[in-house]
């Protein structure tokens, strides 16, 4: 199969974008299911509970956006009865399960009583902010000047976060919760790195799908597991998830969770698989999702009178902008001013009417180097 080449653009702040717009409502339905603000609903709903309806949204959503984009192509394949059939490399397989932990442990994470969005993000995307140069330097890649920047930038929001401790609680249960996360993604970006972080869009794609067709069916069926045994309260709140909860009102906004991580979670992995190093894309996923964050906060403010986001919070939020403006196309304005140059010079109404400079007086045409300007983006 012939290779094709990625092109170097910034579609990486779209894909922050749509991260955003999927994790806002997502953190805020999870806390208000957990909470149960939602009117209608009789009694807030354990995260146990919830867990099961959301992975099963989870898988739909995942596995029809890669059968909507005809992605299973891209994927390792074995003949089994007549039948080619998708099968994940070991590593992919792997990295699938540490995936699950993700998507299981973020769920639960929200659902926490007495814990707010902004704690959970903060204690979250810490963790992964200090992961991210650590991965690259075990891997020996190179990570740029405004990336570090970014990268202490947000890890100072996080600590702002921490530092506002008049508006939160710890349990020893999130702790848990968040060391699971982190030593699965501590994993996943090595098996990442090694095998996907390239300019090969194969290579990305292949990766991608193998992961995502192990990550949520795998976690709903060791959840299933975990209902048939039914021991203790939290596998009977996963028995009680798969049962009697389907059939109750609370059913659907914990479908609608579901989705909504598929779609983050979409954008959030081929965030991770942009070519640069880990110390840029990190913070564009954390910057992203501390700000939805903020944006949940006040929209349960707003509608159910919950607390709004204290000023150090607000703090925070200030230096995640700060952060991510490091990463933005800012740094090497010269170069994007290049390239809309190039772009508006191939139209001749434009620069007719605009007087611009179109070409040299030997009469050859000014056009920018794009490939100087990709490798810089």
């Amino acid at each position: 199969m012939s290779i094709a080449q990625r092109k170097h653009s910034l579609g990486i702040w779209a894909l922050g974008l749509g991260y955003y717009l999927f994790y806002a409502p997502y953190s805020g339905l999870t806390k208000a299911l957990s909470n149960g603000l939602l009117p209608g609903l009789p009694r807030s709903i354990p995260g146990t509970v919830m867990l099961p309806v959301s992975v099963m949204a989870t898988v739909v959503g995942m596995l029809g956006f890669i059968t909507a984009m005809r992605w299973w192509k891209y994927a390792g394949h074995r003949q089994l009865f007549g039948l080619s059939l998708p099968v994940p490399r070991r590593a992919t397989f792997l990295s699938g399960l540490c995936m699950a932990t993700i998507i299981g442990t973020t769920t639960l994470a929200f659902a926490f009583e007495g814990v707010s969005i902004l704690l959970v993000l903060a204690l979250l995307r810490g963790g992964v902010l200090i992961l991210a140069p650590l991965v690259d330097m075990v891997r020996r890649r190179r990570v740029r000047w405004f990336s570090w920047v970014a990268m202490w930038m947000s890890l100072m929001a996080v600590v702002v976060v921490l530092a506002d401790a008049g508006n939160y609680k710890m349990t020893a249960g999130l702790m848990l919760d968040v060391g699971a996360y982190l030593t699965a993604y501590f994993f996943k970006f090595h098996f990442m790195t090694s095998l996907a972080k390239t300019d090969d869009k194969y290579a990305t794609r292949r990766y991608f799908v193998e992961e995502q067709m192990i990550a949520s069916p795998l976690l709903l069926l060791a959840l299933g597991a975990l209902a048939v045994i039914g021991v203790g309260n939290q596998m009977a709140g996963f028995r009680t998830g798969f049962t009697s909860f389907l059939a109750s009102d609370a059913a659907g906004p914990a479908l609608l969770v579901g989705l909504f991580y598929a779609g983050l979670c979409i954008c959030t992995t081929l965030i991770f698989l942009d070519r640069r190093e880990n110390t840029f894309c990190v913070p564009v996923h954390c910057g992203t999702s501390m700000l939805s964050g903020v944006t949940a906060a006040y929209i349960l403010a707003a509608l159910f009178h919950q607390n709004r986001p204290s000023a150090l919070q607000l703090v925070s939020s200030a230096l995640i902008i700060i952060a991510l403006a490091f990463l933005s196309p800012l740094h090497h304005f010269d170069l994007v001013l290049a390239r809309l140059k190039s772009i508006l010079s191939r139209q001749p109404s434009f620069h007719a009417n605009a007087g611009f400079k179109t070409a040299t007086p030997d009469g050859l045409p000014l056009v920018a180097e794009p490939e100087k300007i990709a490798k810089s983006l």
